[in-house]
Order: structure tokens, then C-alpha cells, then sequence
């Protein structure tokens, strides 16, 4: 996976865009991940795949990324998500 910083990201997005179409790419701001971008194919790829992560890992992996004692957000996002999948099935 490609890295770019915050600042790369706005200088370049042109490049940007380009890039997260043939890899994954990290942005980070002060050396932290903050976000990451990828193509809709690999959107898809992850959100429709029936052998995804068990909810409680990605919960896990959710609230590491975004810093715990955010009041729960990760949690509800990611049942949020199961009810969103509960529907379509």
C-alpha cells in the first residue's frame, strides 16, 4: 500500500485520484494514518464479500483506527452496517 501525507494529498489530487485507481493509499498526517482511499471495484470487492471480518474484529479494528472513547462511534457504525446488511439480505 502506497503512503502520501495530508499535504502531499492536497498538492497533488489529480495524482491522487489516479493512483488509488491501480492501489490502496494510506494518507497520513503527522506520521498517523488518517485515511485511506481505494478504487469503487475494491470498495465493492470489500463491502460485498461473504467472507469478510466478524463484526467484533472489525468493531476492534474500527475503533483502533479511530482512537477509543469516541463516545462509541465505531460501535454504532459498525451495527449501523449489520442493520444496513439485514435488509438487503
Amino acid at each position: 500500500m502506497r503512503t502520501m501525507t495530508s499535504v502531499e494529498a492536497q498538492n497533488h489530487f489529480g495524482m491522487l485520484l489516479d493512483t488509488a485507481q491501480r492501489e490502496p493509499i494510506s494518507i497520513t498526517r503527522r506520521g498517523r494514518p488518517v485515511a485511506y482511499l481505494f478504487s469503487p471495484q475494491e470498495y465493492e470487492a470489500l463491502t460485498q464479500s461473504k467472507n469478510c471480518i466478524d463484526m467484533q474484529t472489525a468493531t476492534q479494528l474500527l475503533a483502533a483506527f479511530r482512537g477509543s472513547g469516541k463516545g462509541g462511534a465505531a460501535a454504532r457504525l459498525v451495527e449501523e452496517r449489520e442493520v444496513e446488511r439485514q435488509r438487503e439480505a
